[in-house]
């Protein structure tokens, strides 16, 4: 680990603020990219972020590790995107209709395109999340082993189950 990161983040870790703004810095478009991945809304996304950090801000000084820091933080916003997908479906539910986006399609992440974007969409969120996780972010299996909370060998299992799924969604997708 870098000294200068390891420093940060043993400053926030004992209150300070200055050091804290400086970690959002560094890693505001990392978990960011990962909320919107999950949700697949900008708005959503940042709602999700700006929600991480304040919670890792007040969690920081039980932080067991600065070296986990990365993962427990990416836990986090992992965490609160599954808790927001969860209430999406109650609301789905209760409406009888499908979520509706607020964002228009010219909001939308212009490096996915839109069929894989809807693809990954009708995925299960154990899904989506190792294919954003390893096939979009570049994890290691050990890492999102970490991040998730799961063995390796799940991990690995999940993302064949994932990309199998991915495929007969575009599939589908191609079909309509």
């Amino acid at each position: 680990m870098d000294e200068e990161l390891h420093r940060l983040i043993g400053e926030a870790r004992r209150g300070g603020k200055d050091a804290f703004a400086r970690l959002v810095t560094l890693y505001k478009d990392r978990v960011y990219r990962h909320a919107y991945g999950m949700l697949g809304d900008r708005m959503e996304a940042e709602d999700m972020a700006q929600e991480a950090f304040l919670k890792a801000y007040y969690a920081l000084p039980g932080l067991e590790s600065e070296y986990a820091f990365s993962s427990w933080l990416m836990r986090i916003a992992t965490n609160l995107c599954k808790d927001r997908l969860l209430k999406r479906d109650k609301l789905r539910r209760v409406e009888g209709g499908p979520y509706e986006e607020a964002a228009s399609e010219g909001n939308r992440d212009q490096e996915t395109p839109l069929y894989i974007r809807e693809a990954l969409g009708r995925l299960s969120v154990e899904h989506r999340e190792v294919i954003l996780l390893h096939d979009l972010q570049g994890y290691r299996y050990e890492e999102i082993a970490v991040l998730l909370e799961i063995p390796v060998g799940t991990v690995k299992s999940r993302l064949h189950a994932a990309r199998v799924s991915l495929r007969k969604e575009m599939r589908e997708g191609e079909e309509e």
